[in-house]
């Protein structure tokens, strides 16, 4: 398979990821964004990061689909980084700690899509 082919299924996969979680963020009420446990994150927070999960979502698929702008997909991919980051440290120390599995690789994911990218942005110029 193409180093091509594989960015875009990892891109299409983080994509819906990031669009279901970031557009769960906004829809959701106060009351059933209110996690038990220790940790307690204002609503505002929560919607800020649902709507960069949002627009990381996009920053996967939309420049390289319309050609313009895509240097703008790796710095999606480090903007999910630093989100994933967020949610494993979260997962941790609040819980359940098995969902920090899931967002390490959904981290590991956007790394790749961030280094190949970028290489292909880099190439380029």
């Amino acid at each position: 398979m193409k180093k091509n082919t594989v960015l875009w299924i990892i891109q299409g996969v983080l994509a819906l990821m990031f669009l279901f979680a970031g557009g769960s963020k906004l829809v959701m009420s106060a009351e059933q964004m209110q996690a038990p446990g220790p940790i307690q994150f204002p609503v505002a927070f929560i919607r800020f990061i649902g709507v960069c999960e949002l627009l990381g979502a996009i920053g996967m698929i939309v420049p390289g689909l319309s050609g313009i702008k895509p240097g703008l997909t790796p710095v999606a991919a480090a903007g999910l980084i630093v989100i994933m980051i967020g949610a494993t440290v979260t997962n941790i120390v609040d819980g359940p700690a098995p969902f920090a599995a899931f967002t390490i690789v959904l981290g590991l994911l956007a790394a790749t899509v961030l280094w190949g990218r970028w290489q292909t942005t880099r190439a380029a110029r």
